[in-house]
């Protein structure tokens, strides 16, 4: 996996976390839920991307 992606995916949970932080603070649902959401798939990312090194090795 390149470095690129790997930071892209980092990147997609840390703007999750914000909107999701965001949605809390302002009381807007929909904000949180989509963090929620782009934490999750950003996480779910690097995830698959840590097995797939490991299989490489």
């Amino acid at each position: 996996m390149s470095i690129a992606k790997k930071i892209a995916h980092k990147a997609e949970a840390i703007k999750g976390e914000a909107k999701k932080t965001v949605g809390r603070v302002t009381g807007s649902g929909r904000l949180r839920t989509e963090g929620r959401g782009d934490q999750i798939k950003g996480n779910t990312k690097q995830a698959g991307a840590k097995i797939k090194d490991a299989f490489k090795h």
